[in-house]
């Protein structure tokens, strides 16, 4: 295994590139891009939008380590069979989970809305994850897929930073795995959630796990390749 120390907070932690997965949690459409169902309802994407430059590049580092990336995207089944009416049923009647909306059906698999940005899309072989829920790992093959492949740290960025990244972080810290959450590779349309989001990661000595910046974990991985080369 060919490992690398991450400078994070509350302290640096050091993780085997193989053994450990880069979750992208929920850059879809719907949520980023100006005309979707996020600023229907009041939001400004640009938030989010500051994301996606650094998340970019920790992909592209990622896929270039040879590191399994998995994507997610929130969304239900056509016929909403997988959808908790308390969930279908919240929020204006226009506005709700299997509402036509301004890209397609609102979070329905399958629509155009509910598809990953361009500028993140996957590439063949990387993961995607479509789930019903805030975490990755409610009601997924999630735990699955890194159990077969003896993951045991998770680098999680994406949207939001205080609903699916964090619900994300906490499924996953209870199942024992090192989560890194990756602070601006994550975004919020409240950017004070954003803040407390993070703080709440790495309070107590990483009660949840760990924070670090893109270009951190993108220098640990070139300084783990030149030692490599050596």
């Amino acid at each position: 295994m060919t490992s690398m120390v991450i400078q994070a907070e509350p302290g640096a932690i050091t993780v085997d590139i193989g053994r450990t997965a880069l979750v992208i949690i929920d850059m879809q459409r719907d949520f980023l891009e100006p005309g979707g169902f996020g600023e229907t309802l009041g939001n400004d994407v640009s938030l989010l939008a500051k994301a996606v430059p650094p998340t970019k590049a920790l992909l592209a580092a990622a896929r270039k380590a040879g590191m399994l990336v998995i994507h997610t995207r929130e969304g239900h089944r056509p016929d909403l069979s997988d959808a908790p009416p308390a969930k279908v049923n919240r929020g204006s009647p226009t506005h709700r989970i299997g509402a036509p909306g301004p890209m397609g059906r609102i979070l329905i698999r399958g629509e155009p809305g509910q598809d990953i940005i361009p500028e993140l899309y996957p590439i063949e072989g990387e993961v995607v994850i479509d789930k019903p829920g805030k975490g990755a790992f409610f009601a997924t093959d999630l735990g699955l897929i890194l159990a077969n492949r003896g993951i045991d740290a998770l680098l999680v960025c994406g949207v939001t930073t205080e609903v699916c990244v964090h619900t994300t972080i906490r499924e996953g810290n209870d199942r024992g795995y090192r989560c890194i959450a990756v602070g601006d590779c994550c975004a919020s349309y409240f950017p004070e959630f954003h803040e407390v989001a993070l703080r709440m990661v790495k309070a107590q000595g990483g009660i949840f796990g760990w924070v670090t910046e893109s270009a951190k974990v993108v220098s640990a991985l070139g300084a783990s390749a030149a030692a490599a080369a050596e």
